[in-house]
């Protein structure tokens, strides 16, 4: 007995062509609105001397964080600079930057609702764990016919992979507040309200930063991937060199996305002890 294939990959794409059909005109205008303000930022930045930039970034760290991570910056943009790399650097820290905003922007609400309501996270934490095991080169399949080609469809592919730690993280973060701090909460006649903004936000704090912090990680891990559909930055410098060879420009450029990495990695680890009231 032989039985028939189940339709899947039919069903999924007839549902991305009705959608596409329908819908594509208010993507492609999200599309041109976000490339336009992404273009502006990128050519603001590049039009100042790189190493006015570089040194107001390390000052940034520094004010943030500490002075290791503001000298670490210097340092890094400084090497990034001398390689090279300097506009493609900029483009791609732009691009994670606008990911991660949008990522935060949904995943911190969902996260709250979440822990808030028990029917919300049981239909929450599967597609996460969807999402999460499901190949990244996958969601650059819907990206291009929504999106087009281009760094807004790199935007929405990295902020769909990005977005399950903001959203598990707060969820946690809040689940884990001492549940007698909610009942003193409850005693005192807190508003749910007043309990979320005054309570579980400021002590879920640290845990949320945490999964602000993986989150940004996870977007910097699709540079490279998101260079097939025409994301440029460093990315497009790997897969350049990928496909012509060059081993010496591919490692450089490898070597900018580590640097990259390290310095909003340690930065905002070290929003995360601030919060905690400690010093590294």
């Amino acid at each position: 007995m032989v039985i028939s294939k189940l339709p899947i990959g039919d069903w999924i794409e007839g549902i991305i062509e009705f959608l596409t059909e329908h819908f594509a005109f208010i993507t492609h205008f999200i599309s041109s609105v976000i490339e336009s303000g992404l273009d502006l930022c990128v050519e603001w930045v590049l039009s100042a001397p790189p190493w006015v930039v570089i040194g107001l970034l390390a000052l940034a760290a520094w004010g943030i964080s500490n002075r290791k991570v503001g000298l670490g910056t210097l340092l890094g943009l400084g090497l990034i600079w001398n390689l090279g790399l300097w506009e493609a650097t900029v483009s791609t820290l732009a691009l994670v930057l606008i990911s991660t905003c949008f990522s935060v922007f949904v995943g911190v609400p969902f996260g709250i609702l979440s822990a808030l309501s028990p029917m919300v996270r049981r239909v929450v934490m599967p597609v996460l764990d969807f999402m999460q095991t499901m190949p990244a080169f996958v969601y650059l399949i819907p990206a291009i016919p929504f999106f087009g080609l281009g760094p807004v469809a790199a935007i929405f592919t990295t902020m769909v992979f990005a977005m399950p730690p903001a959203i598990r993280m707060t969820c946690l973060g809040i689940q884990q507040v001492p549940e007698n701090l909610i009942e003193a909460a409850d005693a005192f006649g807190s508003t749910t309200r007043q309990k979320l903004f005054k309570l579980q936000l400021p002590l879920a704090a640290p845990t949320i930063m945490a999964g602000i912090n993986q989150t940004i990680m996870l977007s910097l891990s699709m540079v490279v991937i998101a260079a097939m559909i025409g994301a440029g930055g460093l990315g497009g410098e790997v897969w350049r060199a990928i496909q012509r060879l060059w081993m010496g420009r591919g490692f450089e450029a490898g070597i900018a996305v580590v640097i990259i990495a390290m310095i909003l990695d340690r930065t905002t680890q070290n929003i995360n002890l601030k919060k905690l009231g400690r010093k590294k």
